[in-house]
């Protein structure tokens, strides 16, 4: 968006190199087709009293008028070259973009999240070694709770076949004794 008064630019959107190089032609070609009105104007404030004048005249008019078709035509030309590089311009700004959101592998992932929970790089500072310390802290833990729960699991295996053994002895006391449930006393039938 531009604001002009009087010829100062008073908001300007430069986002790209080549749009303020086209803004910049334009002020060019606005300048030079206003010094020739300018001296158009000042033709008519000419006096010429004979036809030789007139046609002096004239001729400096027709001169002004190609100057500022002249001046016209060179900002035409100069903006299919601005289209060029503003396309030119705009595809490297989506090709820079377009990397940014390639397909990355799980290390570079891993590696943008540290960069992007620290703020810093990942090598340097007093909290990429503070990180270090907790990862380090974290894997022995990781790995003394591992060995806990092993012998833990062992003795209840213990425990397990301790009281199998035991329920089993119960059992054959029994049977030796006589002293059997219903359903596992033995059953003669001849046929």
């Amino acid at each position: 968006m531009n604001i002009k008064i009087q010829g100062i630019t008073l908001f300007r959107n430069y986002g790209l190199k080549s749009t303020q190089d086209r803004l910049e032609r334009q002020e060019k070609r606005d300048g030079q087709i206003a010094f020739w009105e300018k001296q158009k104007d000042n033709l008519k404030n000419m006096k010429s009293c004979s036809l030789e004048d007139i046609s002096r005249k004239l001729d400096i008019l027709h001169g002004y008028d190609e100057q500022i078709a002249a001046a016209k035509a060179e900002y035409n030309n100069s903006q299919m070259f601005h289209v060029l590089d503003e396309a030119r311009e705009r595809a490297e700004k989506i090709a820079e973009e377009a990397e940014k959101y390639a397909p990355k592998t799980p290390e570079e992932r891993l590696e943008d999240m540290i960069e992007e929970a620290t703020g810093v790089d990942k090598d340097a500072g007093m909290l990429a070694e503070a990180m270090d310390e907790l990862a380090e802290i974290a894997e022995e833990m990781t790995e003394e709770t591992v060995e806990e729960l092993d012998e833990i699991s062992e003795e209840l295996e213990e425990v397990e076949n301790a009281d199998k053994t035991q329920a089993e002895m119960e059992a054959v006391s029994k049977v030796s004794t006589g002293d059997m449930p219903e359903k596992y006393k033995r059953i003669d039938y001849r046929i």
